[in-house]
């Protein structure tokens, strides 16, 4: 006749243990039936534990469940139960448990967020890029950072994209469904995910209304701007009052010149020739932009504090040692003009209206020194040589109109 276990209870238990600690000589096992028990040992430990007989081999095995009060009684059952429902199926507790903590520990090293920082080991981007994408990445991070990516839906994805596009910021909203595709498709590579769910979902984003920069074109209203601009010194870094007096000639994109490297200042030849952030990936074209002397000598004046640092405009402080992707509308701001009034960008729209309605140059070179793609009537872009000459004199004629403006400010 097999041996009758009377199941155990909390009182039973506490007052085993009380008496073990005043005898604690040797190891005690107490039964709950069905091959759990709680095990004390000489030193006054309490463990939970399972024994049975491996399905496949036929041989005793013992499971560890865990410490005794943090596992109650009732918890060790549910373990217990758990574990012979497994022997039914003939499956083998110890084996299903050291799965089912490698997914785990899997599903840890394979979250989003953890994928996501590998992939972005892999990107050789601008340092202004990066910058920008960081927002991206962390408003993802914040959402789905900690799942494994290969749990993500489609639908999670959507919801957190468009709690950004409720609030209107709509190309937040679509760079995050575009930086989780790149992360996505890594994942695929990787074998960590089958499917880009961000793929399922483009086209879905509303894409919003687009806001063109704020540009000043009344020739007196940009002379008192230049005139400000010159003032500034007082304001601010030094190296953020030549990025304002050197942005309004060139007119390029501000995060170009905030990221302008000295390797690719022409001094001697009076040239600055770079590869636009927009085109890298795509035509790979570079961009001329003649010096007038006035640039020309702010360049120079700037090689003297910063010609030993990669970049022209380098930062004595912050991670990337350049300005900020604010610093130039901030600067705007401080010298008194509202939000909207003007911003470094727009300083691009004002070079264009009045090159060309004021002084009367072809709209063919006002848009190829903006670096748009400009085609001959025989529907061929212009290569980056064409028409230099005339760029040349175009730049200097900007400047010296530039130099005009701010010396009638002066006289009012």
């Amino acid at each position: 006749m097999a041996k009758l276990v009377v199941s155990l209870t909390d009182t039973k238990i506490k007052a085993e243990i009380a008496a073990h600690k005043k005898a604690p000589d040797k190891i005690k096992k107490l039964s709950d039936g069905s091959g759990l028990y709680l095990f004390l040992d000489k030193k006054g430990g309490t463990y939970w534990r399972f024994d049975y007989v491996r399905p496949i081999t036929k041989k005793r095995a013992t499971l560890s469940i865990g410490v005794y009060p943090e596992i109650t009684l009732a918890s060790a059952r549910k373990y217990r139960d758990e574990y012979r429902e497994m022997l039914a199926e003939n499956k083998d507790p110890s084996i299903e448990k050291k799965q089912e903590e490698e997914n785990a520990k899997n599903a840890l090293s394979n979250t989003f967020e953890h994928v996501a920082r590998e992939f972005m080991k892999t990107e050789n981007l601008a340092p202004s890029t990066v910058s920008r994408n960081a927002f991206s990445y962390q408003h993802l991070f914040d959402a789905l950072g900690k799942r494994p990516i290969h749990e993500i839906s489609a639908r999670e994805l959507l919801t957190v994209c468009q709690i950004y596009e409720k609030q209107g910021k709509f190309e937040a909203a679509r760079r995050m469904r575009s930086k989780a595709s790149q992360v996505f498709k890594y994942a695929i590579v990787l074998g960590l995910c089958d499917r880009n769910v961000a793929a399922d979902i483009q086209g879905i984003l509303k894409t919003g209304q687009r806001k063109h920069h704020s540009a000043i074109v009344d020739p007196d209203a940009l002379g008192q701007l230049l005139l400000k601009i010159d003032q500034y010194d007082n304001r601010g870094s030094i190296i953020t009052c030549y990025v304002l007096r050197i942005l309004p000639h060139v007119f390029v994109r501000p995060g170009e010149l905030r990221t302008a490297k000295w390797s690719d200042i022409d001094l001697e030849n009076a040239v600055w020739s770079y590869t636009p952030a927009k085109t890298e990936n795509s035509t790979g074209t570079q961009l001329i932009v003649p010096l007038s002397k006035q640039v020309l000598d702010l360049f120079k004046e700037l090689h003297v504090i910063t010609g030993n640092s990669e970049y022209c405009f380098a930062n004595h402080w912050g991670k990337t040692r350049i300005l900020s992707d604010s610093t130039i509308n901030k600067s705007l701001k401080s010298l008194g003009f509202k939000n909207g009034e003007t911003t470094g960008h727009g300083f691009r729209a004002t070079a264009r209206t009045l090159l060309d309605e004021v002084l009367k140059f072809p709209i063919e070179r006002i848009e190829q020194q903006l670096g748009h793609r400009v085609r001959d009537m025989h529907g061929r872009a212009y290569n980056r040589t064409k028409y230099l000459d005339e760029r040349v004199i175009m730049m200097q004629a900007w400047s010296d109109y530039l130099d005009s403006l701010k010396e009638k400010a002066l006289k009012q």
